[in-house]
Formats: structure tokens, C-alpha cells, sequence
């Protein structure tokens, strides 16, 4: 993110591309009041504009054209969202008008707002944490009601609450070796070794560890699991998917190797997304297309999250089949028997006894039987281990904060052996000062400016 002066009065499309019935235009910054001023014409003359109240009027350029009719908002700051002056402009959806008076905007001096520059500015008058800020990302992308709910209550502050427990706890413990560095020959006992080791376990090493494996299960809520469908040709894999999508998604036909590349697309189960990609029929092949898609399969299959592992009911197991499925122990996985409409009771579990050691689910795609069952074990094979966490969080560290919080808990645990191996209080003070810092640069209170630079450069411009 480039250098400019904090004084810099900024705007953007507030609104998504595309034409809508409304497009929003922010300004924020010193001149946000006068550029107003200088563009909006209310429909009944005011000389000045309340904050936080809309007027209606016209927006006009520099040779007075008139652009669109529009509402119009003047906040004061610091009751923003920046804690600056901050205009909104309520449009007609057109991008062509939008652009228009952005681009006029601009002739009058302010500049164009870079990625995440509103939410950056809230960030730095300390209206919000770091957190906080990056809970509006996560809010923009999320994908279920989950992934909201939990950026919402970050949003609110949840997880920073929770760190600032942990930091108060370390501050507290801090504060103890800075006067027994102070005053090393006082008679009185400052530290009490066991008292120390016991508080710093409990208050500090286990909610770090609980926020480590809180943050696993946030990944899965907020990016969602790779869910690869693959068996061999004409299995019902395609059939699957519309059945799963509850839509005719992929073309079903029955000549082998119809699906000749994979289909992507996505459903949610209980909050979680899962991201179900179709696969060709994986075999021996001639045609070039076809080995195409075949290796993109095996591809897919290796980044897999889950694997559903499709077997015909008709023809059985054969050595394709069970060539393919040697492949899957070590990925998790289900075996699902396709087409049990059309086999005999007897013939099926004759067809089950080839697993004796795994959990088998029959269903009939095109039929749409034993898809709720099948749903229901993907799911549990995706929180497999992790169920009551998934079920029970309300907020949860994502990939940076839990990389840090690593960090932090690499610290702490140094810290208490050295404290058990007795070693002097000034090295235990940096050890847990080096602890301390790391936390802070979750939250933004140490956190360096590239870093800043890369949260934000996340964010749409606009946000």
C-alpha cells in the first residue's frame, strides 16, 4: 500500500460492481464536508448540512451539469466509521453515473481510496483492533451463516476480548520479574516459583492452546473442505452431484467418460461449506481430451479434504476399483455403493463384505435415496475428532492469528522450563516479553506496517 499524507481526503464505490437500483459513494477525510458543498444541491436550500441526516438533491459537476438525483449524508467525525468526516453519496446503480461523479469528485481534490483505506483509517484512530478489522473481511466473504456469525462477533470484539485476558495475565506476571530484577537482594520473596508456573499454565498456556485448536476448526467454517467425488467411469459421479446440488448441474448420459473435466460447485452442511468437485472417470484412455481430465482428477483427488469414493451396485468391484481405492487409505474418505435400486438385497451385501472394516453407505443417486444419510457422515467425517468445538465456537483465530499465537505458545512454554530450571529473572523477562509481543501483533499494537499493508490489501476498495 503506497505513502500518503493522513490529511488526504479519500473516496470510492462503496457498492459492488455491476448495475444495482443503488450505488453508494464515500468520502472520508477533512474535505469531505466542502466537496459536498461544492457538488450537492438540495432541493430545499440549507445553509449547512446536520450530521447524520439524509437530504435529497441533485448532484451536479463543475460546469453545473446536473449527474443524478441522490440522497446525501454528512457524518461528523469523530462518530464515524473512520473518525473522520465522512459523506455518503446514495445513487442511481449505474456504473456509468457512478464513475461520473467519482471522477468529478477527484477534479476537486480528493483522491482514490486504495484497498481496505476506509476500514485501515478506523484501524488507526483506534476505533477498531486489528481483529476487528480483519472480521470485516471475513464478514464480506462469508459463505454460510456460520462463517458470518462468527466474523460478527469478532467484529464485536470476542476474540480481542479473549487475548486481552491473556496479555493482562502476562503483564501481571511481567510486572513481578521487573521488581524482582529492581530489587534482587530484598529479603521478602517476590517470586514464588510454583505459584508462577501454576498461574502461567492455567491462564495463559491453556486458553493459548484453546485458541490454537478453535482456529483450526475456523478455517474449515470460513474456507470450507474440498469435497472430490471420483470412482470409475459410468459409477454415477455426475448423478451424485446433481443429487447433492438438488439441481441438474452435470450432464448425465450413459456413455462412459461424459464428464471429460471436473465441475466445481458448492452446498453447506450445517454451517460448513463444502466444495463438491466432479471428476472424469478415472481409466485407461485413449483420447487425449479425455487423459486430460483424468489427470486433472488425480489432482483433485490429491488436495482432497474428503473423498467420496463411488462403486457401481450393477458391476461390483473390479480391478480398476480396487486399484483406486488402495489409493485412498490414506486420505479421509467414504465408500459409497451407487445404484442399490437396481441389485438384490443379497447381491448388495455381497457387494458391503468387500469392506468389512469400513462404514459403507448405499444409495441410489437418480433415485434420490440415502442422500440425507450421506450428507449427514460427510459431515461428521469433516469434524471428525473436532464436533463439539465446530458446534459450540462463537470465534475463532484465522491462518495469521493462529500462526502467531504459535509463536506466543512456543514463548511461554520456554518460559515456564526456564522458570523450572531456574534460570535468572532478566532472561525469564525476555522470554515473556518476546510472548508479549507476539500477541501484540495480532491486535495491531505491535503488529509492523508491512503486515498492516498486507491485511488490508485484502479488502475491496470501498471497505
Amino acid at each position: 500500500m503506497a505513502v500518503h499524507p493522513a490529511t488526504d481526503t479519500i473516496a470510492a464505490i462503496a457498492t459492488a460492481p455491476g448495475m444495482g437500483g443503488i450505488g453508494i459513494i464515500r468520502i472520508s477525510g477533512p474535505e469531505a464536508l466542502s466537496l459536498l458543498h461544492q457538488m450537492f444541491v438540495p432541493h430545499k436550500f440549507h445553509p449547512h448540512f446536520s450530521s447524520h441526516k439524509l437530504y435529497y438533491g441533485t448532484i451536479v459537476a463543475l460546469d453545473g451539469q446536473v449527474l443524478d438525483e441522490a440522497l446525501a449524508v454528512y457524518m461528523r467525525g469523530p462518530a464515524t466509521y473512520t473518525r473522520e468526516d465522512v459523506v455518503e453519496l446514495h445513487c442511481h446503480g449505474s456504473y456509468f453515473v457512478l464513475q461520473e461523479i467519482l471522477r468529478n469528485i477527484f477534479e476537486r481534490g480528493a483522491r482514490p481510496a486504495e484497498n481496505g483505506e476506509f476500514t485501515k483509517r478506523a484501524f488507526l484512530a483506534g476505533r477498531i483492533d486489528l481483529t476487528q478489522a480483519e472480521a470485516v473481511l471475513d464478514l464480506l466473504q462469508a459463505q454460510t451463516e456460520k462463517s458470518a456469525h462468527l466474523a460478527v462477533n469478532q467484529l464485536r470484539g470476542e476474540l480481542f476480548q479473549k487475548l486481552e485476558g491473556i496479555r493482562k495475565e502476562m503483564i501481571t506476571i511481567l510486572a513481578l520479574l521487573e521488581v524482582a530484577i529492581d530489587f534482587p537482594d530484598d529479603d521478602v520473596e517476590i517470586i514464588n516459583i510454583a505459584q508462577l508456573t501454576a498461574s502461567l499454565r492455567s491462564t495463559i498456556i491453556a486458553p493459548l492452546e484453546r485458541l490454537i485448536a478453535l482456529a483450526e476448526q475456523g478455517k474449515i467454517i470460513r474456507e470450507g473442505v474440498k469435497v472430490v467425488i471420483v470412482g470409475r467411469p459410468n459409477v454415477g459421479k455426475s448423478s451424485l452431484l446433481n443429487a447433492l446440488l438438488h439441481e441438474e448441474r452435470a450432464l448425465v448420459t450413459s456413455t462412459p467418460g461424459t464428464t471429460r473435466d471436473t465441475i466445481e460447485e458448492q452446498i453447506a452442511i450445517r454451517g460448513i461449506p463444502m466444495h463438491l468437485i466432479d471428476t472424469a472417470g478415472i481409466r485407461m484412455h485413449e483420447d487425449p481430451v479425455e487423459a486430460l481430465g483424468i489427470e486433472r482428477a488425480r489432482q483433485k483427488l490429491r488436495e482432497a479434504d474428503v473423498v467420496l469414493f463411488l462403486v457401481d451396485a450393477l458391476s461390483g468391484m473390479g480391478t480398476r476399483d480396487r486399484e483406486l481405492y488402495a489409493t485412498l487409505q490414506d486420505k479421509n474418505h467414504l465408500i459409497i455403493i451407487n445404484k442399490r435400486d437396481l441389485v438384490s438385497s443379497e447381491a448388495l451385501q455381497c457387494l458391503l463384505g468387500a469392506f468389512p472394516h469400513e462404514k459403507i453407505l448405499a444409495i441410489s443417486a437418480k433415485q434420490n435415496q440415502g442422500i440425507d444419510g450421506l450428507l449427514e457422515a460427510l459431515y461428521q467425517a469433516v469434524i471428525a475428532d473436532n464436533g463439539a468445538l465446530c458446534e459450540q465456537m462463537t470465534c475463532a483465530p484465522n491462518v495469521r492469528h493462529r500462526s502467531i499465537l504459535a509463536k506466543t505458545l512456543a514463548a511461554c512454554l520456554r518460559f515456564d522450563q526456564a522458570m523450572i530450571g531456574g534460570a535468572p529473572v532478566d532472561l525469564l523477562a525476555v522470554e515473556l516479553q518476546s510472548a508479549l509481543d507476539y500477541l501484540g501483533d495480532i491486535t495491531g499494537l505491535t503488529t509492523p506496517d508491512e503486515i498492516l499493508d498486507a491485511v488490508f490489501s485484502q479488502f475491496c476498495i470501498g471497505k
